[in-house]
Formats: structure tokens, C-alpha cells, sequence
């Protein structure tokens, strides 16, 4: 299967890291209050980043070094993917 890692800019400028097979589908369930407990007292504002191509290990691996990071680190990942993504 193909997991993806993503991270989601939130309503209150806080970033949420998660892995899925579906980003729409997840989205979707952040958005109505469906995912992630972390939604309840925010919402999501845009998926900043998103990481494809994972296997369920490598995806956990992942998300759990991003979620290591500082906000600062996080923003330069987004800001980097925003850059190479548009070119």
C-alpha cells in the first residue's frame, strides 16, 4: 500500500502531523470532526506538506522524526515542498 505523511497548517497556526493511504479521505474526517482529537478546539486551514511513497513502517518512521522537529524545522520542510512543488 502507499502511505503518505502530511502535515496540515490548523486554525490556530499549529501544525499536525499524521500518515494515511487516503489524504482526502482524511482530510475530510479532520474536517468534520471525524479524526484526530486534536481537531476539536481547531481546524484545519491547508494540507502544508505532503510525503508519498511510504510503506506503513517508513511512513510511521517518518511522521514520528517530524513530529521531533521544532515548528521552525517544520516550516522550513513546508516552505522547501511549496518551493519544489510549484517549479
Amino acid at each position: 500500500m502507499n502511505w503518505s505523511v502530511y502535515i496540515i497548517l490548523c486554525s490556530d497556526e499549529s501544525l499536525y502531523t499524521g500518515i494515511t493511504i487516503d489524504i482526502d479521505r482524511r482530510i475530510n474526517q479532520h474536517t468534520t470532526g471525524l479524526g484526530a482529537k486534536y481537531f476539536r478546539n481547531r481546524s484545519p486551514k491547508e494540507l502544508a506538506y505532503l510525503e508519498t511513497g511510504h510503506n506503513r513502517s517508513s511512513a510511521t518512521k517518518r511522521e514520528m522524526a517530524i513530529k521531533k522537529l521544532s515548528k521552525a524545522e517544520k516550516t522550513a520542510i513546508i516552505i522547501n515542498y511549496k518551493n519544489t512543488s510549484t517549479s
